[in-house]
């Protein structure tokens, strides 16, 4: 089994813009966590970055709540995708990066579990790609439209159960060390 990290969309939006994440209340200190573990058993580790188009609102180039977070920009990665859909399969070279490492397993961090992450996860599932899906290195935020509303630690827990019964091995950060111990 040879894994890829994959650190999806941890940019100041989600902390300091409109859409800041808040559960679980750790995740960033564990997708730090990750990282440093990735490195140490020499895994790949790939940025993944949203951008939106000029004249949005959210993600936009070249603004602070664009930039990747402090606690990431700077660290050591392997390669950098930058996207433009939820899904970092759709118009990127991922898959061939991926493929290029000889991977057949990516680890999914970042956010928002129910969106990116979720998407993203399901396009590896759908290209032949095993997924462990990190609990608490992934968060989300409330939601609210004319359908409702649902708390970040429901949409979080919601998106994860469906994780585990169809797509991905869905596990803590701790338990996620120990298996990449053993090897």
């Amino acid at each position: 089994m040879k894994r890829a990290l994959l650190v999806i969309d941890v940019q100041n939006e989600f902390f300091s813009g409109e859409y800041q994440v808040t559960y679980p209340k750790n995740s960033l200190q564990n997708i730090v966590s990750v990282m440093e573990k990735a490195k140490e058993c020499s895994l790949p580790i790939i940025l993944i970055q949203h951008t939106n188009k000029k004249g949005s609102h959210h993600f936009q180039q070249g603004t602070s709540a664009w930039d990747l977070h402090p606690q990431i920009n700077g660290r050591s990665y392997d390669h950098y995708i930058e996207k433009k859909y939820p899904g970092a399969f759709t118009n990127t070279d991922l898959d061939e990066v991926l493929r290029s490492e000889g991977v057949d397993t990516v680890v999914i961090t970042g956010y928002e579990t129910n969106l990116c992450c979720d998407t993203t996860a399901r396009q590896a599932k759908h290209l032949g790609y095993h997924i462990e899906f990190l609990a608490d290195a992934t968060g989300t935020l409330d939601h609210e439209n004319q359908m409702g509303f649902i708390s970040a630690q429901n949409l979080h827990q919601a998106t994860l159960i469906n994780h585990q019964a169809h797509f991905s091995k869905v596990m803590t950060v701790a338990q996620w060390c120990a298996e990449i111990q053993k090897k």
